[in-house]
């Protein structure tokens, strides 16, 4: 495989799509979409969240340090872009997408009910780095619609159509899974037991085979 040497860029994808809300100085809650943003630690749980300087949303941030991380479904993404194209200083976003609102349970800023995940978080340091300046922001608390859990009380977040983004184009979630964490490694009994699982959900079949 060839390979060309290019200038260093952020040739990297595809990301996921969050719709933050925010409160702004006027006690106005607010919402933009986010490309980069990524998990930072499990313990504290928190994120990071690359936002630029001349943002609305980080003057919100930075005068008022909560807020909460909505991840939005496949059918809303003509919102999500809507969202992403517009400011705040142009537009209420949130009355123009017509999002109905529910209350923080452990900060003041509300989320999106339309989104099936919600991330309530607080600010813990801002890091300028250049054209966008680096939040990071610890997870208090989760809402997590009913629909997307099971009888055990596990989260399946692919049932909630996230939605995710690479190089202008947005996609959606629809493959099979293709593997689990820790797979390649497992004992052998148990990714059998994996794989077998995995190609009954598919309607796929095991194919019987001798040594490697």
């Amino acid at each position: 495989m060839q390979k060309e040497v290019l200038k260093g860029s952020i040739l990297f994808g595809p990301v996921p799509v969050a719709l933050v809300t925010t409160i702004g100085k006027d006690g106005v809650p607010n919402v933009f979409t986010v490309g980069w943003i990524g998990v930072a630690c499990t313990k504290p749980p928190m994120l990071s969240i690359a936002v630029r300087k001349e943002r609305v949303s980080h003057e919100n941030l930075t005068l008022h340090p909560e807020c909460v991380v909505n991840l939005p479904t496949r059918d809303m993404v003509q919102d999500v872009d809507f969202c992403g194209c517009r400011s705040a200083s142009q537009v209420d976003k949130i009355a123009h997408c017509g999002f109905e609102l529910e209350p923080g349970t452990a900060v003041s800023v509300p989320s999106i009910k339309a989104c099936p995940i919600a991330l309530e978080c607080v600010v813990r340091s801002v890091t300028p780095l250049g054209t966008h300046d680096l939040f990071l922001v610890e997870v208090l608390s989760n809402k997590v619609d009913s629909s997307l859990m099971d009888k055990d009380g596990k989260i399946h977040m692919e049932k909630g159509s996230p939605i995710t983004y690479l190089h202008g184009t947005y996609y959606g979630l629809g493959g099979k899974s293709i593997g689990t964490f820790g797979f390649s490694v497992a004992r052998r009994k148990a990714a059998k037991a994996k794989v077998s699982h995995l190609l009954k959900s598919s309607g796929g079949k095991p194919k019987n085979k001798k040594g490697r």
